[in-house]
């Protein structure tokens, strides 16, 4: 994949942080009991779709989730379009995806702890 260019990464930041605000705002009424983090945004080149990786804390169904808010999509990219007018000519097409990260970050964690205490075990 082709880094990104300065124009998607700043258009990116923008999406980021107006959905980050979205979310933060309207969050409890669509999703009561979660909170939503907008961990990384990536722009095509055309800036025409947003794929946007969500990170879900105090909350174990990440699936009926990410579910939830791409039945709420539309009404989403309606508010950020009503964020964005001003910087943008078209308000991009928004796709969502679980940002497992942490996940993979505390997996990996307890594999590098149990080699160490099988080493240990070794001596």
């Amino acid at each position: 994949m082709a880094s990104e260019s300065k124009r998607q990464q700043r258009f990116a930041g923008i999406i980021q942080q107006d959905l980050a605000d979205i979310f933060q705002r309207e969050g409890q009424n669509w999703f009561p009991g979660s909170f939503i983090t907008v961990t990384k945004v990536r722009m095509t080149p055309d800036l025409a779709i947003a794929r946007i990786y969500l990170s879900f804390l105090e909350s174990k169904t990440s699936d009926e989730l990410i579910k939830n808010i791409r039945i709420h999509s539309n009404e989403i990219r309606y508010k950020l379009g009503a964020k964005i007018k001003n910087q943008a000519r078209i308000v991009p097409s928004l796709e969502f995806f679980v940002d497992d990260t942490n996940e993979y970050v505390s997996r990996m964690d307890r594999l590098f702890e149990q080699i160490s205490k099988e080493s240990r075990q070794d001596d």
